[in-house]
């Protein structure tokens, strides 16, 4: 495996040594365990690091994939040049902060030029970026950016709705704050009447 969490059996996973010779997560997880005044030993927290370990890898994933290579294989040569939207994908990443949660809604629109991509590669792509350490604003962009580059569209239109727990939980603890960033490349930046339709069929209010 290309980790160092190798999986036993369904209950237990067990701590491969690091080929680097340097302190594993799940190493490094016990000695925070140990800071906060918890007792990594006891039965509720022996397996804590490892799993943190192998659900870290698992949400950042996304540094491992490659844009182009996710959209390249599903592209189709279409007469088509309307709107293509894919709205209300569920999006969960790591604030780069604090490493805590942000999550809520991904909205995708694109106006193909002769090529359409498969529509579920479009909630992948979401993923991909999401899996990484982020700021919703950079993320945002990143998949905008990634379309635009990969399908060479008309214009490509990204909103986020996001709420974020480094707000919710430490912070201001504001529990009903919703972050909302945009991204609008070509016929979206360029023509306020195709990006108000786009804001209107994903339902966002707008002035």
């Amino acid at each position: 495996m290309s980790d160092k969490i190798k999986r036993t059996d369904e209950l237990e996973l067990v701590e491969e040594p690091s080929e680097e010779g340097g302190q594993s997560i799940a190493e490094a997880m016990r000695q925070v365990l140990a800071e906060i005044g918890e007792n990594p030993q006891r039965e509720g927290l022996r397996r804590t690091p490892e799993r943190f370990e192998h659900a870290l890898r698992f949400l950042t994933s996304g540094y491992g994939q490659d844009p182009e290579k996710l959209l390249n294989g599903a592209m189709f040569n279409v007469c088509y040049d309307q709107m293509v939207v894919v709205k209300d994908i569920e999006m969960f990443s790591l604030c780069e902060h604090h490493i805590l949660p942000f999550f809520g809604r991904c909205h995708v629109a694109y106006i193909p030029n002769k090529k359409v991509v498969g529509l579920s590669k479009i909630p992948r792509l979401v993923n991909m970026f999401s899996r990484r350490l982020q700021i919703q604003e950079r993320l945002t962009a990143q998949i905008a950016e990634a379309i635009q580059k990969c399908i060479d569209p008309l214009g490509v239109g990204v909103v986020i709705e996001a709420r974020h727990l480094c707000m919710i939980m430490r912070g201001v603890q504001k529990q009903r704050s919703e972050a909302v960033t945009s991204a609008m490349l070509g016929a979206f930046r360029e023509n306020l009447q195709t990006r108000e339709e786009f804001l209107s069929l994903i339902g966002h209010r707008h002035s």
